[in-house]
């Protein structure tokens, strides 16, 4: 049974059940909920209506949602694990309870007009109580009642029985879940209490049920596989990498990291993220770096991300049509990341082997602490993850207090949007190079949350069309959404490097140097975006003099 039959068959059962069939959620929660970077489970959504909130669907809904869980990164590669994987479930929102929830997932299991799986492969297990709620007996008669015998029952804890909540509060409950070879399946979660912020578990205003099963697993069940690497959502994906290895390097866990981070990054991209150091968009960088690495274990050269992605977009584009919508914009994501990093790979990868310094690594190379710990680890090594935290912490401050002194003349603070402000006046500094020469430089500017005004050597007023051109030009570097990447070295090298820098001699020692691809290289202090995307429309308002032989832009962020 292909894994396209067995998301129909469920959504099918379930509306035959009185449930209405609703769209995935997007990957990104929404902007109410702080509490996750992602989509970790398909209730993560229905929050409000395991509260009480009304559903447009009614009491009784079901779907297949897309979700990302970062947590079991280290798992990946083993038969189960994956980064983003389809929950298939059902809800009810204050309608039926454990009785019809149960023999439910007995009947889609086992008839044979759905799944038909025989009832003697499977295996269950129960809450066994504690002090938050006692032990769930009313499941596992319902269980038995089935026909499940009362030696394949078996009862756990809230390490194994628990679910929720989906952040550090709201609806959550003891589970009852399904086994097939050791495999869990299905989880069927009965939510009957909301956590506070206190840490308090009191009962909900409505009785919830929330399902879980995962796509991937059940279909290595029905397709008779021993990984979920072998079913029809990934074997394509596998068989596309295996055909990058050209010196027949065979490294199984290698060949299926790539396959789940590159369709975790699909996705995630496809929702809107784009790389960066921080948040989702270093959650999507790290997925695409260490694939990229991985890539290099097999002894693939080439550029391949792109080429992989292609298959998961070719896989997923009939149920999940942003894949394909969004197929331009992920492939060059993807591709600039991966251009990117295996620059940062080259250089990183020759300093490790002389000095296994994780701080150095992600200072001055921009080396993810978590690659430092994974090629530690093949090496036998172990990383001191205590130090390296309270360095980069000393670091950090000392950063923002060496910007603080360092631009107190030019920012007002730094604040998001002066900050914002400030990344544009590197734009707008290699915008003026590209249309006037590369004699200009920057004179002098001072930068508030309302505005920048940016100085700079020119001995006659600026055309219209001279204006037009830079303000175009910087707009085109934003709408490009290039990261804004830092790099540390010693000044001497750094100088080497820049493009320009506005005084030279007021840096010394180890220097940041901010590059916007090859757009802007620029040695500085001050506080940057991740991403040239989040600026917004750049537009200046007025061209003046300044001085002799000074010209002075002031600019505005809509």
């Amino acid at each position: 049974m292909t894994s396209q039959e067995i998301r129909a068959k469920f959504l099918k059962f379930f509306k035959s059940k009185g449930h209405t069939i609703i769209s995935s959620a997007s990957l990104i929660p929404s902007e109410t909920d702080p509490t996750v970077l992602f989509t970790t489970a398909g209730m993560h959504p229905l929050v409000p209506y395991l509260l009480g909130e009304d559903h447009p669907g009614g009491r009784r809904v079901a779907n297949s949602q897309k979700c990302i869980r970062t947590g079991d990164i280290d798992e990946v590669g083993d038969e189960s694990h994956l980064t983003f994987f389809e929950m298939l479930g059902n809800w009810s929102f204050g309608d039926y309870f454990k009785k019809e929830t149960i023999e439910w997932s007995f009947e889609f299991l086992t008839s044979p007009k759905w799944l038909g799986i025989d009832s003697k492969r499977i295996t269950i297990t129960v809450f066994e109580g504690n002090q938050d709620a006692p032990c769930d007996e009313e499941s596992a008669k319902i269980w038995q009642s089935l026909g499940i015998p009362k030696e394949k029952i078996f009862y756990k804890g809230r390490e194994d029985n628990w679910w929720g909540p989906a952040g550090a509060i709201g609806p959550c409950g003891p589970d009852t879940e399904m086994f097939i070879n050791g495999t869990e399946i299905w989880n069927d979660v009965f939510m009957e209490y909301n956590k506070t912020a206190e840490g308090k578990f009191e009962p909900l205003k409505q009785k919830n049920v929330d399902t879980g099963m995962g796509l991937e697993r059940i279909a290595m069940v029905m397709q008779g596989v021993s990984s979920v690497y072998e079913t029809d959502l990934f074997a394509p994906v596998v068989a596309k990498i295996k055909s990058q290895i050209l010196n027949l390097k065979s490294n199984e866990k290698s060949i299926r990291i790539i396959a789940d981070h590159i369709k975790a990054s699909v996705f995630i991209i496809a929702d809107g993220v784009i790389t960066s150091n921080v948040g989702r968009g270093y959650v999507l960088r790290r997925l695409i770096r260490r694939a990229v690495r991985h890539g290099k274990l097999l002894g693939i050269e080439k550029d391949f991300t792109k080429e992989i992605a292609e298959v998961v977009v070719d896989i997923y584009k009939e149920h999940y049509p942003e894949v394909k919508n969004n197929e331009s914009r992920i492939m060059n994501e993807l591709e600039n990341e991966e251009k990117r990093f295996k620059k940062t790979l080259e250089r990183g990868l020759k300093e490790f082997e002389k000095n296994v310094d994780p701080f150095i690594l992600f200072t001055t190379y921009g080396f993810p602490i978590e690659l430092t710990q994974e090629l530690a680890k093949e090496k036998g090594i172990e990383v001191n993850i205590g130090k390296f935290n309270e360095q980069l912490k000393q670091h950090q401050e000392f950063s923002r207090t060496a910007s603080a002194g360092m631009f107190k003349g030019g920012l007002a603070d730094a604040s998001k949007q002066t900050t914002k402000y400030h990344t544009a006046t590197h734009l707008l500094l290699s915008g003026l190079r590209k249309i006037l020469g590369d004699d200009t430089i920057q004179k002098g500017s001072n930068i508030t949350a309302e505005r920048l005004r940016f100085d700079f050597n020119y001995s006659q007023k600026m055309t219209d069309e001279q204006i037009k051109k830079v303000e175009d030009l910087v707009n085109q570097k934003i709408q490009e959404k290039i990261p804004v990447e830092m790099i540390e070295m010693p000044k001497e090298e750094a100088l080497k490097k820049v493009k320009i820098s506005f005084d030279a001699s007021k840096y010394s020692g180890i220097v940041k140097i901010y590059k916007i691809d090859d757009f802007s290289v620029e040695l500085c202090g001050g506080p940057h975006v991740a991403n040239t995307g989040e600026l917004g429309r750049f537009k200046i308002i007025k061209e003046e003099a300044s001085s002799a032989g000074v010209r002075r832009i002031k600019a505005v962020l809509e």
